[in-house]
């Protein structure tokens, strides 16, 4: 790998290309550093790190590379720009007219990528006035009044923005995609703090449970990590025969193929769909603040993490969302009739409806493999955190951060290698 990375790097194109994509990643780094003015970074960072574990604004924090608790440019990441992605796709089969777009080729994508940055500015726009509030409500503001709301509400809003056209520049012009590599520095950013604090608090603390228990944290990291790779490179391939005509002289076909369906098509989506919405009450709970012993409290506790509902609604919705995102990614009516017009079928399987009625039916069982998997890394942690009495409340998460690592790095390093493989170098699998 590490020799494959150094001939990469001895090709002027792809050496240009990775060199653009750090120097991207450098500077959102350095925008995630600047400070917001008007905002306290203290009681910021007490909010969201230790008065609301478990809600929403603890995932963004996450996902921002701390940025989020630390009030800085960037502090709501790339999460409007990915939210906005997500209603535009979602618009585009809901709409006929967005579904025409789309199927206009390249004119059409560039409608539908200008419609997803409108969409980004205007959720920045009211994410960012929402975090206002939530600073105000929470005595984080050094200086009320009108003019330091508009400096903290524009300077979020502008922050995402950025964001959004720092992804884009990656996408356009270096390795990978734009978003996921700035969610996997964001990520990987937190690691030596991670490790730190596993290692002074549980490994180093003299304590034999302690220790025990910091040595399972990391076997069943490897392990989640070992079989993330493992799911994420599976896939079900459906043989196709294409059938043999003649023309002319000749006879063109007769030729085998496969239809590759990945395991885990969704990827990450359906945990952060499911994290987003699980954690909504916790996070109304934290603008409402009701008062400790009423109804509305003992309403919202019974959505923290340290909780079994949290669990097994997050369970839930991961199927429910992984299911709902593969329906809207993959239209097996459209793949039927695609091998239909071109001569292809699926030996014992008749061409047109009964193809793709065999495919539904083969993509809603790896669908569900997919979806547990997604389940028992997301729900591990969550289940740690309960059976240890919400001592581990830092690892809610962490199932979600390792398969976004990962996927990230086995998707970065697929792109590097096919371009190795188009100028006869070996690749990373060879």
């Amino acid at each position: 790998m590490f020799k494959t990375l150094a001939n990469a790097w001895k090709i002027p194109d792809l050496k240009r290309k990775m060199i653009f994509t750090i120097v991207i990643v450098l500077l959102y780094r350095l925008g995630a550093c600047i400070p917001v003015p008007y905002v306290s970074s203290d009681a910021l960072n007490y909010i969201v790190t230790v008065n609301s574990s478990g809600s929403i604004f603890d995932y963004l924090n996450i996902l921002s590379g701390q940025a989020f608790s630390q009030a800085t440019l960037f502090a709501l990441g790339v999460s409007p720009y990915i939210t906005a992605s997500i209603v535009i796709q979602l618009l585009t089969i809901a709409i006929p007219y967005l579904e025409r777009i789309s199927k206009e080729g390249e004119e059409g994508q560039k409608k539908l990528n200008q419609l997803t940055r409108i969409a980004t500015v205007v959720l920045g726009l009211v994410t960012s006035f929402g975090y206002y509030k939530l600073l105000e409500n929470n005595n984080a503001i050094t200086n009320k009044g009108v003019f330091p709301a508009f400096v903290i509400i524009l300077s979020y809003c502008a922050g995402s923005s950025l964001v959004m056209w720092l992804a884009e520049k990656i996408n356009e012009n270096g390795i990978g995609n734009g978003i996921s590599i700035i969610l996997f520095a964001n990520i990987v950013s937190r690691l030596p703090s991670m490790i730190h604090n596993l290692w002074s608090a549980y490994l180093t603390s003299g304590n034999a449970g302690k220790i025990i228990l910091g040595i399972g944290v990391i076997i069943v990291s490897l392990a989640a990590t070992a079989l993330i790779v493992f799911i994420t490179d599976s896939e079900r391939r459906l043989p196709i025969q294409y059938a043999k005509k003649v023309v002319g002289r000749k006879m063109y076909g007769g030729q085998s193929s496969t239809l590759p369906l990945k395991v885990n098509m969704t990827g990450v989506m359906p945990m952060i769909f499911a994290n987003s919405i699980v954690s909504i009450p916790a996070t109304i709970q934290m603008f409402v603040n009701p008062k400790q012993g009423s109804f509305w409290a003992g309403f919202f506790n019974l959505f923290g993490t340290d909780g079994w509902l949290y669990a097994v609604l997050t369970a839930i919705l991961i199927v429910a969302f992984a299911y709902f995102y593969v329906t809207i990614s993959f239209n097996p009516i459209e793949v039927a009739n695609n091998l239909k017009k071109n001569g292809g079928f699926i030996p014992g399987i008749r061409p047109g409806k009964p193809t793709s009625d065999y495919i539904t039916k083969v993509l809603s069982r790896i669908t569900l493999i997919g979806a547990l998997f997604l389940v028992v890394i997301a729900v591990v942690p969550l289940v740690a955190n309960i059976i240890s009495g919400a001592k581990l409340s830092s690892l809610a998460f962490t199932g979600s951060s390792i398969i976004i690592v990962v996927g990230v790095v086995l998707e970065t390093a697929r792109e590097i290698e096919s371009q190795m493989t188009m100028r006869h170098y070996k690749g990373f699998l060879d």
